[in-house]
C-alpha cells in the first residue's frame, strides 16, 4: 500500500487525499490508505530504503542519494488538513499554516547540469 500512496502523491489528481488516492489505487474506500498511514507495522526508514531501492532500479545511479526538506505554507482557514498554529520558516514565524515535506532525487551523474550549446543550436 505505502508504493501505491507514493503513487497517489505523485499523480496528476486534481486533489490528493485519502479518498482520491485510494480510488487512484483501485481501492473502494480510504481505509488501507488511513491504516497505513496511522499503523505502527511500517518504518519511515524502511519506507525510505524502499524509494530509494527503487529509484536507483530505475535511474540507475547507486550513488544518488534522497533530499527530504519540509515547507509552510500559510493557510488562512482550518479546512486544509494539518492546518495549525505553527512556526513556518516560510514566513519567519508562528502562523496559521501548513508543513509539507517534500522528497528529492539527486545524483551526480543524473543531476540538472547546464550545458553550454553552439551558436544556432535551439
Amino acid at each position: 500500500m505505502a508504493f501505491a500512496y507514493v503513487r497517489g502523491l505523485l499523480a496528476p489528481l486534481e486533489r490528493r487525499n485519502g479518498w482520491t488516492i485510494a480510488e487512484h489505487a483501485g481501492r473502494r474506500s480510504p481505509n488501507a490508505v488511513q491504516e497505513m498511514l496511522y499503523s505502527p507495522c511500517w518504518g519511515p526508514d524502511l519506507v525510505r530504503d524502499d524509494i530509494r531501492g527503487y529509484l536507483v532500479e530505475h535511474l540507475g545511479d547507486p550513488e544518488g542519494v534522497l533530499i527530504a526538506d519540509d515547507t509552510g505554507f500559510v493557510k488562512k482557514g482550518v479546512r486544509s488538513a494539518g492546518v495549525q498554529r505553527q512556526y513556518s520558516g516560510t514566513a519567519g514565524k508562528v502562523e496559521n499554516c501548513q508543513i509539507g515535506t517534500f522528497l528529492a532525487y539527486a545524483s551526480r551523474r543524473r543531476g540538472v547540469r547546464a550545458e553550454p550549446r553552439p551558436a544556432g543550436l535551439a
